[in-house]
């Protein structure tokens, strides 16, 4: 199957993200009334240090969405908090013919249309990234402090809630405290979405953790429903885009962890790394556009998503 960059289909108000095409879709009839729609097809995209790298990653679109779809079953069985699918099937979508719809299958979500909540909601229980960058500076992570003398990769005493901005397409994402993601957000939303987020990440690193997979860190991103009042009585809050996926978490394998450097991994880690090397050898600078990625990044890369998915759900 061709690699997807970029879709182009005859629908309303498309809108590229860094990975995701979103598009406006006839509102869905319930009930209730009707509920406002949208369709995002996640293509073979990959953002790197926020930057979208000029080539894609042929079948990266299916593998997310595969993920994703099955971590947002795990999130509604476990009633942790609602989400914003309604189906993965492009047949349901109105003014699209049969290979309009085939060329999206399998990586595309019709999908409830929400108020997104303008932070990234990041929760770590493993000292990685930039967190690891920030606490070898200051000690604390978003203004948390945290024990002294933790090593790279350590396990944390307590998965911590570290909100970040939520930046356009080109711009860095940037850690805040809590308190500075009250100010932009409410102070009584974001204590439901800490709270939210705390009780996913720690459901679903006990389960990762029972396939030999660590769930190192992940970031979430919530919204507000519109239309009429959701069936589910628990929140008007529901989780949004994707879950849980190799884009959004680090995941490492439980039988190598060895806390004190880098880990291997199951995400994205091995394209940041060659990045990483370019951004040392003064080839590339962080900024857009980004570099071309040589075929063995590429399928290196894949391969490990490849492995995410088949350790959690095969």
């Amino acid at each position: 199957m061709p690699a997807v960059l970029r879709t182009s289909l005859p629908l309303p108000n498309r809108r590229e993200g860094k990975v995701r095409d979103i598009y406006d879709i006839p509102p869905g009839k319930t009930p209730s009334g009707a509920i406002p729609r949208l369709l995002i097809v996640a293509t073979d995209r990959l953002s790197a240090f926020d930057v979208v790298m000029p080539n894609p990653l042929p079948g990266k679109g299916q593998l997310l969405t595969e993920i994703s779809a099955r971590w947002f079953e795990f999130i509604e069985a476990r009633r942790l908090i609602p989400t914003h699918v309604l189906s993965q099937d492009p047949s349901d979508v109105p003014g699209l013919d049969r290979e309009q719809a085939d060329s999206i299958r399998g990586r595309c979500m019709i999908v409830r249309r929400c108020r997104v909540v303008p932070v990234e909601c990041v929760v770590r229980g493993y000292l990685e990234g930039s967190g690891w960058n920030e606490y070898r500076e200051t000690g604390r992570i978003c203004g948390i402090a945290l024990p002294q003398g933790l090593r790279r990769a350590d396990r944390l005493p307590e998965p911590i809630f570290t909100p970040a901005t939520k930046e356009a397409v080109g711009k860095h994402d940037e850690n805040i405290t809590f308190e500075r993601a009250c100010d932009i957000a409410g102070r009584e939303t974001m204590m439901r979405l800490r709270d939210v987020s705390l009780a996913i990440y720690r459901a679903a690193h006990e389960y990762a953790l029972s396939r030999g997979v660590i769930l190192a860190d992940t970031k979430f991103e919530f919204g507000f429903p519109e239309g009429p009042a959701p069936d589910s009585a628990s929140s008007s809050l529901m989780l949004v885009d994707e879950a849980l996926t190799p884009d959004s978490s680090r995941y490492w394998p439980a039988e190598t962890w060895k806390p004190g450097g880098e880990q291997p991994s199951f995400d994205k880690q091995f394209v940041r790394e060659y990045l990483l090397g370019l951004v040392a050898q003064g080839k590339w600078n962080k900024s857009a556009p980004g570099p071309q990625l040589p075929q063995e990044v590429i399928e290196g890369t894949m391969a490990r998503y490849r492995e995410a998915r088949d350790r959690l759900f095969g």
